[in-house]
């Protein structure tokens, strides 16, 4: 894999052993999501969460737009300085957003090198945004404690539940939060069926395996937590409403 140039290098953290190299897991993660249409050139992710109209994923974008709004407003009102995580960054279009938050210095973490590389090039000139490449199970975190800790639509890549928001309670500052947002929970007796239509879903891209990383959290596992659902797609009101938002967004405060 080709290294970025050194003014890129400098955005990009490489704790201890943490070293780019081509994985089977990112190769493939990469490749579905160029048979996705979810690779964009570095315009669209310097404007995401606005895309144009007649893109593939407009109305998927119209959802993140709107949760993501409801996440910075809702940090914002904290009126303080917060060290915001946001761990499976990806292109750090969503890390990106948060350092916008006053006040607030925003580091993303991911293990996907190819677009880590995209985001550290496209935010560049963020002073508020840094970023880490490497695994979290790693400990390539250290002793680093954050107030606000995000997964966006990542949280399905950890498994299991228990053991992630466990590491991560580990590195909020005493009243920190995580928050999760743009992932399924399940009922346990929809779990195998979701499990059914992600191996058929792989299977139609062409490759089945990758359904081995893909993992489907149950709500009943964050009663072993602290934890607040501050937006229910099934509840009843949004139901009434008819909310195309199909996501939970959860918070467990430490």
């Amino acid at each position: 894999m080709n290294l970025p140039d050194s003014s890129i290098l400098t955005n990009i953290q490489f704790p201890g052993n943490a070293k780019p190299a081509t994985n089977l897991f990112e190769k493939k993660y990469i490749s579905i999501r160029c048979l996705e249409n979810r690779l964009y050139n570095d315009d669209e992710v310097e404007q995401l969460p606005e895309i144009a109209r007649t893109h593939t994923h407009y109305k998927e974008w119209l959802i993140r737009k709107k949760s993501s709004a409801r996440l910075i407003n809702y940090l914002s009102s904290k009126k303080k300085r917060l060290r915001i995580l946001e761990v499976g960054c990806g292109n750090g279009w969503l890390a990106h957003s948060l350092s916008a938050i006053p006040g607030s210095e925003v580091t993303g973490l991911d293990v996907n090198f190819t677009e880590l590389q995209q985001a550290a090039r496209v935010f560049n000139e963020d002073k508020h945004l840094n970023f880490i490449y490497g695994d979290i199970y790693e400990n390539v975190l250290n002793n680093l404690k954050f107030d606000i800790i995000v997964f966006a639509a990542s949280i399905q890549y950890f498994q299991p539940l228990r053991k992630i928001l466990t590491i991560c309670l580990k590195h909020l500052s005493p009243g920190g939060e995580i928050h999760i947002i743009g992932s399924h929970f399940y009922k346990k007796s929809e779990i195998i069926f979701a499990k059914k239509r992600t191996l058929e879903y792989f299977t139609s891209l062409g490759y089945p395996e990758m359904s081995d990383y893909y993992f489907h959290h149950a709500v009943s596992e964050l009663k072993l937590f602290n934890h607040f659902i501050l937006y229910n797609p099934n509840s009843v009101v949004n139901k009434f409403l008819k909310s195309t938002d199909p996501f939970y967004w959860v918070t467990v405060k430490k």
